[in-house]
């Protein structure tokens, strides 16, 4: 069966997979020794929070037009569907040095790149009465944290 998404699944989608990437960021915290690098996983911890507050007042502005759904599923399949994907492609369980702040900080690089490809792949599935021009927002805010993971990943470097 296709589905088509609307816009508020795909921002519930987005505020788990920022729960797990705040986890992420705690466990990897409690692996490295250095504690400025502790203090830093630990702030971007608190970011994916932020981030996850940020989608969640998104959410709220959708229209109860945007939140229709365009099949019938009275067994709420897609939501469950999108939960695991959510669970299981962003932020999933790497085997890496969690020692290494610089193996940590490309994980972190490479699953906001993944986000981002899922929910350009997710935009697709939206239809435009269903608030497709929101995924947009989700799709800013994750370029947002690439930047900003790409500048402390320089700052090691030098």
């Amino acid at each position: 069966m296709a589905y088509d998404f609307n816009a508020e699944e795909i921002f519930i989608m987005a505020e788990q997979l920022e729960r797990n990437g705040a986890k992420f960021y705690r466990d990897s915290a409690n692996a490295v020794e250095d504690p400025d690098y502790h203090k830093l996983l630990n702030d971007l911890a608190q970011m994916e929070v932020e981030h996850e507050k940020t989608f969640k007042a998104l959410r709220a502005e959708i229209t109860e037009k945007e939140k229709e759904s365009s099949v019938f599923d009275p067994e709420g399949e897609a939501a469950l569907y999108l939960r695991a994907l959510a669970d299981s492609r962003v932020f999933f369980e790497k085997k890496m040095d969690m020692s290494s702040i610089k193996e940590i900080l490309k994980a972190a690089i490479e699953a906001e790149k993944d986000s981002i490809v899922f929910y350009l792949g997710m935009q697709d599935a939206v239809p435009k009465n269903l608030g497709k021009g929101r995924i947009e927002k989700i799709i800013r805010e994750e370029m947002g944290h690439i930047k900003f993971l790409g500048s402390k990943l320089v700052s090691l470097k030098k």
